[in-house]
C-alpha cells in the first residue's frame, strides 16, 4: 500500500507520525512511503533520513495526501479539510466532538478516519492515547509552574515551597494516565497534593503508592471547596471518545485566589471547566476570573521528540494491519482497531460520537456491509 506522511501544520504542533525507523520498518514490509519534506525536521529527523530508509519525498502536500493510507499526529485543520477522499484511511488525533466543522468535512468526504484517541476503548488499554497522557501529565506541573509566576498573571507561589514556607497546594482531577503522571511529578518536587477520582478503583493503586504530602477523595462532594484551596487545578479527566464532563464552575474558578492556574488537560475534548476554550503553544494563557488558564490541545508537542518516538512506538503495529489490506482485513488482524473508526464512507460509527453529536450512528458491521 502507498502510505502518505503529510508535514504537521497545527499551531504549534512539531511532532511526526513516523520516524524514519517506522518508515524503513513499512518499506522493508513491501509498503510505497511518500513523506512531505520537512516533515520531521522539528525533532531532528532530516529528509535525508527518510531518502536513506526508502522514503519518496514530496516537496508539496498533494501527492502525500494521494495515498491510500495517510498517517499524521493531529486532526485535520481547516486548510486540509478537502484533501480526503473516498476510499482513503485517515489514521491520526480526530477529536470530531468539539469540532462540528471538522465532523461534517470527514462525513462529506467519503474517506474513513480512524482516531488514534480510540483505538482499545473496549478493553480500556487505549495504548495509542496513553503515552500521549502521561507525557501531557508530566507536562502538567511543569507548566502549571510556569503559569503561577508572576510575569504570566500568577501568584507568584513556588510549588515546592522553600525552608520555612510551606509548599503550594495541586488539585488533580482524574486519576488515569494524566492525572496519575501529574501526582508523580507533584508529589516528587514536594508540593501538597490533592486526587479526587469519580472511582475508588483508579485510587486505590495510588492510595499505596503515595502515604506523605497526598489526599484522596472519590466523587465530586466538596469540590468547590478543593478548588478554592488550591493553587493549581490540572484537568485530567477523560472518557475516550466522548466531550470531557464540566466539573469546574465559574462560579469554583471565582473562589479561587487571585494568580492561581489551571491546566486543563482535556481540552481537545472540550475542556473540565465552564471557562475553558482552546489555546495554542504560541499563545498559550489567558486570565479569566482571576485564574491562569493553560488549554493547549496538543500539550505533548513541547516534548516532540520523545513524543514522536512513543507516539510511533504505540501507532506502527496498527498503521502495519492497516496498510495490509482491507479495513475489515486490518479489524480481524488487530480488533483494538475497531473502536478507532469514528467515520466510515460517510457514516458515523462511533456510538459516544454520535451521541455527543446528536447525530444518527451507523453500527461499524453496517458500515463495512
Amino acid at each position: 500500500m502507498r502510505i502518505g506522511v503529510p508535514r504537521e501544520i497545527k499551531d504549534g504542533e512539531f511532532r511526526v507520525a513516523l520516524t524514519p525507523r517506522g518508515v524503513r520498518a513499512l518499506a522493508e514490509a513491501g509498503h510505497a512511503l511518500r513523506v512531505e519534506r520537512g516533515a520531521g525536521a522539528s525533532v531532528g529527523f532530516d529528509d535525508a533520513d527518510y531518502a536513506g530508509v526508502g522514503a519518496e519525498l514530496c516537496a508539496q502536500p498533494e501527492p502525500v495526501w494521494d495515498c491510500a493510507l495517510v498517517v499524521k499526529v493531529k486532526e485535520l485543520q481547516p486548510t486540509e479539510y478537502r484533501r480526503p477522499r473516498p476510499g482513503q484511511l485517515l489514521f491520526c488525533f480526530q477529536h470530531f466532538g468539539p469540532e462540528p466543522a471538522l465532523l461534517e468535512a470527514a462525513l462529506a468526504s467519503g474517506a474513513t478516519f480512524v482516531a488514534f484517541e480510540t483505538v482499545g476503548e473496549n478493553h480500556g488499554s487505549l495504548p495509542i492515547l496513553a503515552p500521549m497522557s502521561a507525557i501531557a501529565g508530566r507536562l502538567a506541573v511543569q507548566v502549571g509552574m510556569w503559569c503561577l509566576q508572576k510575569q504570566n498573571g500568577g501568584s507568584g507561589v513556588l510549588l515546592p515551597g522553600i525552608g520555612a514556607v510551606p509548599p503550594g497546594r495541586v488539585l488533580i482531577l482524574g486519576a488515569g494516565n494524566v492525572g496519575a503522571n501529574a501526582l508523580a511529578i507533584a508529589h516528587g518536587i514536594g508540593a501538597q497534593v490533592r486526587v479526587v477520582a469519580a472511582s475508588e478503583r483508579r485510587l486505590a493503586a495510588l492510595r499505596a503508592r503515595y502515604r506523605e504530602r497526598v489526599s484522596f477523595a472519590c466523587g465530586s462532594e466538596n469540590l468547590a471547596a478543593s478548588v478554592a484551596e488550591a493553587d493549581l487545578v490540572i484537568g485530567g479527566v477523560l472518557t475516550p471518545g466522548q466531550l470531557s464532563p464540566k466539573l469546574i464552575t465559574r462560579a469554583m474558578l471565582a473562589g479561587m485566589r487571585r494568580g492561581s492556574a489551571l491546566v486543563d488537560v482535556g481540552i481537545d475534548q472540550g475542556g473540565i471547566a465552564e471557562t475553558s476554550r482552546p489555546t495554542t503553544h504560541s499563545d498559550p494563557i489567558y486570565l479569566e476570573e482571576g485564574v491562569v488558564h493553560y488549554c493547549v490541545p496538543n500539550m505533548p508537542s513541547a516534548c516532540a521528540r520523545s513524543a514522536s518516538l512513543a507516539l510511533e512506538n504505540a501507532a506502527l503495529p496498527y498503521v502495519a494491519a492497516l496498510a495490509s489490506g482491507t479495513l475489515r482485513a486490518a479489524l480481524a488482524a488487530q480488533p483494538a482497531l475497531a473502536t478507532g473508526v469514528q467515520v466510515h464512507a460517510g457514516r458515523l460509527t462511533h456510538a459516544h460520537l454520535a451521541r455527543d453529536t446528536r447525530r444518527a450512528l451507523t453500527p461499524l458491521e453496517a458500515a463495512l456491509a
